[in-house]
């Protein structure tokens, strides 16, 4: 197998993984009742609304790195302040299956994207913030490990408590 034909062959793989995600876990995250959704997974933390909305911000800013790093040989992204995008679009205040919805929607086309992403893109450094630079490769892989955990604390809080997600290019968890 060739190196692109490889390469093709694993963003096929991460894109049936998002695809296969989104698959399993809509009926499940739909079953979570409006005011359960609502309420703090725990003391000063968000809810599970606000975490599916930090996955539908996780996928609006991959989406735009997964097109801008085939378009230029190195890119600089933005930070992403969760905080603060979580608050200023108010997911709080959106009915969950709408949250549900829209999160849905943007994983079935960030699979999509990721399924053609050329492989001669794929060792192209990106630069997160003031992380380190990463490969629009580990985007991809990590966009799946970043979704699953945080998946994790929707849908099963109690098992996923105290775990964390380093962000790109950082040598441990925030």
């Amino acid at each position: 197998m060739s190196d692109a034909e490889t390469a093709r062959a694993a963003m096929a793989h991460v894109a049936r993984a998002i695809a296969e995600t989104v698959d399993a876990e809509v009926p499940k995250l739909a079953a979570i009742a409006e005011a359960d959704a609502a309420a703090p997974l725990s003391r000063g933390k968000w809810s599970r609304k606000q975490v599916l909305g930090h996955l539908v911000d996780s996928a609006v800013n991959n989406q735009q790195r997964f097109v801008r790093a085939q378009l230029a040989p190195a890119l600089t992204f933005p930070g992403y302040a969760q905080d603060g995008w979580v608050a200023t679009q108010g997911y709080q205040e959106r009915p969950w299956a709408d949250l549900v919805e829209l999160w849905a929607a943007l994983n079935r086309h960030l699979a999509h994207i990721v399924a053609r992403i050329d492989p001669g893109a794929l060792d192209r450094p990106c630069t997160i913030g003031t992380g380190d630079p990463v490969t629009v490769r580990f985007i991809a892989e990590d966009y799946v490990r970043h979704l699953r955990h945080h998946l994790d604390q929707v849908l099963h809080p109690e098992a996923a408590a105290g775990r964390t997600h380093a962000p790109y290019g950082s040598k441990t968890p925030t």
